[in-house]
């Protein structure tokens, strides 16, 4: 029989008041309360580890983090999150490596219906979001329900991003659109050796 967290993830309704998913985000709320209020850094990643199966080795995120479950959030190697980053993973956030996001990030998974009667009778559901390798968000960024981004995209900083974009492409505004594509051949790469010679060991 599916549960309500097996519907949860796969973005079918789900009651949001099953007693696994409430217990799940007491936990959460209770460990991540303790965790945002440690200074020591190693002690902070261990606690946020405790609910977060799915993480590279290299992840770093500043004090606070806030997440509904950590069931559903999937980050690979090299991460860096800066302060007050909020993810709702009612359906599966996947973050590719290499990837930095700056201050007061939201990723959203979670949908509401837009009819106000099943709005009030608390029908729930949701719609994954996914980003790619070498992802850079500025701060302030939110990305919304059933987004995905390709590899190498920068997001500008204040960004709302509203539907998916694929790779190499600078995007900015609310909603976010493309400001310019970015070359990342070895051409690309060879300019930006030039610029930043020490950074990158030219």
């Amino acid at each position: 029989m599916t549960t309500e967290r097996e519907k949860m993830t796969a973005g079918q309704p789900y009651n949001q008041f099953d007693p696994e998913l409430i217990n799940r985000r007491v936990l959460a709320r209770k460990t991540l309360q303790t965790a945002n209020q440690l200074a020591d850094n190693d002690a902070r990643m261990a606690a946020y580890r405790q609910l977060l199966p799915d993480v590279g080795p290299d992840f770093f995120v500043e004090a606070s983090f806030t997440f509904d479950y950590g069931w559903n959030i999937h980050i690979g190697d090299h991460f860096y999150g800066n302060y007050d980053m909020t993810f709702l993973d009612t359906c599966p956030i996947t973050i590719g490596s290499h990837c930095y996001f700056g201050p007061n990030i939201g990723l959203y998974t979670p949908v509401h219906p837009l009819n106000a009667m099943a709005r009030n009778a608390d029908v729930e559901m949701g719609a994954p979001i996914t980003i790619g390798d070498n992802a850079w968000l500025g701060g302030r960024v939110t990305i919304l329900p059933g987004v995905t981004l390709g590899n190498n995209v920068v997001v500008g900083a204040g960004s709302v991003v509203t539907k998916s974009f694929g790779d190499n492409v600078v995007i900015a505004g609310n909603p976010a659109r493309v400001i310019k594509e970015i070359d990342n051949s070895e051409t690309g790469n060879a300019q930006a050796r030039q610029q930043w010679p020490d950074q990158l060991g030219h």
